[in-house]
């Protein structure tokens, strides 16, 4: 990836005497989950093309903690979490964007009280932030009058208020934004928060990515635009067990973004 485009790290630019504006916090999903890393790549794309001043940690990003804490392990939790921090704060950061709203609430909501004191914005805020002071033009042409619903993320909406941002720019794309019956504050969860990504389900009539994707498909839409690589994961294998999914994509805001890019 990095043969591609500039991914900068912290400690190159460190060994530099530079600081960049803002540390993107990439997580485990946008790290390793082969679906994920693409929403990665649109992002950095993005920054890329904005001029941002920005760095990763690389190896030195460790889990944010989230799912050992949803899981109830506290201790595994608060082990994670300080370690992040010594790296962050050894470097001075100031503000981090992550493209996941689990490491996004994780570490703006409860690294503070570990001493890890950060502005943190979700991706789909950055790039709205972008858009505003003209360091990105959109064209819609590509997705202009396509119906596309979006998905709240619950550590995105529900728990942080984050609701108009990745609205704003699906509709900056001249497409149809169709709701949900489900949506903003009375958002529906795609069945992988808490660490119930991780494990098996447990006995029901039915999964709650299905009930999701089921009140997805009742919009008619073309596209599920999602802004978590883990909803992203849950209505994509719902789409799949609707054999959907020749007809209808499952896209990150940011990939939404970048493709339509005035590149």
């Amino acid at each position: 990836m990095a043969n591609e485009m500039k991914v900068p790290t912290m400690a190159s630019l460190f060994a530099e005497g530079k600081q960049p504006e803002v540390l993107f916090w990439v997580g485990c999903a946008g790290s390793f989950d082969d679906r994920a890393k693409k929403i990665t790549k649109a992002f950095v794309k993005i920054l890329n093309k904005a001029g941002v001043s920005f760095a990763v940690l690389g190896t030195e990003e460790s889990c944010t903690g989230d799912p050992a804490k949803r899981a109830g392990n506290e201790f595994l939790f608060q082990m994670q979490a300080v370690t992040n921090i010594e790296v962050m704060n050894a470097y001075e950061i100031k503000k981090v964007v992550t493209a996941c709203p689990h490491c996004f609430n994780t570490i703006k909501n409860e690294y503070p009280g570990l001493g890890g004191n950060y502005e943190v914005i979700h991706h789909t805020q950055f790039l709205k932030q972008l858009l505003d002071e003209g360091k990105i033009t959109l064209q819609g042409g590509t997705y202009k009058g396509k119906r596309i619903t979006y998905h709240d993320p619950c550590y995105l909406g529900r728990a942080n208020d984050v609701f108009e941002a990745p609205r704003e720019l699906i509709q900056k794309l001249d497409a149809e934004l169709v709701e949900m019956k489900n949506c903003r504050k009375r958002g529906l969860c795609c069945g992988a928060g808490g660490a119930q990504m991780f494990k098996e389900a447990e006995p029901g009539d039915k999964e709650v990515n299905i009930e999701r994707t089921e009140q997805a498909l009742e919009t008619q839409p073309e596209i599920i635009a999602a802004a978590c690589p883990f909803c992203n994961t849950m209505m994509t294998d719902g789409v799949k067990n609707k054999e959907k999914e020749a007809n209808i994509k499952v896209m990150d805001v940011a990939e939404l973004i970048a493709s339509a890019e005035d590149l």
